[in-house]
């Protein structure tokens, strides 16, 4: 089985118990045979269990990913039941709220700790910036100036996790802010951070919203939606958006169709979550929505993981009696694996502007 593997991880030029950084380091003779028969699932498990290690598993995830090894050890048998799940079951509707008590209620201190100040969770914007705290800040004011925000105009939020954009948005440009989440932990500090300012926070499913709004902002939630409910998000987006307003949709990306996450995220990270391919979201916007731009930068992912990680590790002290060394692993394996992913462009990060009837004179671009 070890010779098998080595094999397979030629084509990546990593070595099993090699000196280079993403080199990996077997301590558990039982990982090849767990690796081979249940893939990408069986090779987080096996790293939070202590079977093996890596120095860099950015680089490491990088060159496999690069090498398309994920496309040689699929674990057939592990994924058939999730696969056939996706197909017949309606899982982010049935368990809307998962996402919210299984990742973003993990606790507040996690996330103060690993992210800016300002408590983004999603891609950075790095363009001109030198740090975390002024790339997530020119993030939001780039979503700003996409949708030409003006004082007073009504703005919905549609995830809006610590209340990030809707207190930007309310300070910088003196609109009014309504933000909904499926995240008890999210409303809680979101609220308070917004207070005195003109934004409305709600635990609130996006399916039940009957309102309308000037424009709507949608950024990181897109990933928790699932193909089957893709044409009903967009119709919602539709019914609430007024005439001449604008969606900006921000959502990872990926380069083919699937109908299913990878079976660790999925487990371990993000429950019933998808990523969408540029096929999907067309599909689901064609004859509700008018597509006006389309900004990649999934680059910039790479460097905001990376930053999340370096934090992560830093302040691990200051939380880590809140939870076990099984968790250190697993988020660790999480944010690197992640980093790698983006850096070989195997997922890319979109910022796509819709409008309901098309833009007069046509949609300038901002970047």
């Amino acid at each position: 089985m070890k010779e098998k593997f080595q094999k397979i991880l030629d084509n990546a030029n990593i070595k099993i118990n090699g000196n280079k950084p993403y080199d990996i380091q077997v301590h558990n003779e039982d990982f090849y045979r767990k690796v081979l028969v249940g893939g990408s699932l069986s090779l987080g498990e096996s790293y939070m269990d202590g079977w093996w290690d890596c120095k860099a598993l950015d680089q490491f995830f990088y060159r496999i990913l690069k090498a398309r090894l994920n496309k040689k050890i699929t674990g057939w048998k592990k994924l058939i039941i999730p696969f056939l799940k996706s197909k017949l079951i309606n899982l982010s509707k049935i368990k809307r709220y998962e996402i919210g008590k299984k990742h973003y209620d993990l606790g507040n201190d996690l996330y103060k700790l690993m992210l800016d100040k300002r408590l983004v969770y999603s891609c950075a914007y790095w363009k001109n910036a030198k740090n975390l705290d002024k790339a997530q800040e020119a993030k939001l004011d780039l979503i700003c100036k996409k949708l030409n925000l003006k004082p007073k105009q009504k703005i919905l939020d549609l995830g809006c996790g610590w209340g990030s954009f809707a207190k930007y948005a309310a300070e910088k440009y003196k609109v009014k802010v309504v933000g909904i989440t499926v995240s008890k932990e999210q409303v809680k500090l979101a609220k308070k951070l917004c207070k005195n300012l003109q934004v409305e926070i709600r635990l609130q499913d996006y399916r039940s919203l009957d309102e309308k709004f000037d424009h709507i902002v949608s950024v990181g939630m897109f990933e928790h939606v699932g193909v089957k409910n893709y044409k009903k998000y967009m119709q919602v987006i539709r019914r609430c958006l007024k005439p001449n307003g604008l969606f900006l949709l921000h959502t990872i990306g990926g380069n083919s169709s699937v109908s299913m996450s990878d079976p660790w995220i999925s487990k371990y990270i993000f429950p019933n979550s998808m990523i969408p391919s540029i096929n999907q979201i067309t599909k689901s916007s064609e004859n509700l929505l008018v597509m006006e731009d389309w900004h990649n930068f999934g680059q910039y992912y790479d460097k905001t993981l990376m930053a999340w990680h370096n934090n992560f590790i830093k302040n691990w002290n200051k939380i880590k009696n809140n939870y076990d060394e099984r968790f250190y692993r697993m988020w660790n394996y999480y944010l690197l694996s992640c980093a790698g992913s983006f850096r070989s462009n195997e997922t890319r990060l979109w910022q796509i502007v819709f409008s309901k009837n098309g833009v007069e004179n046509g949609y300038k671009s901002i970047r």
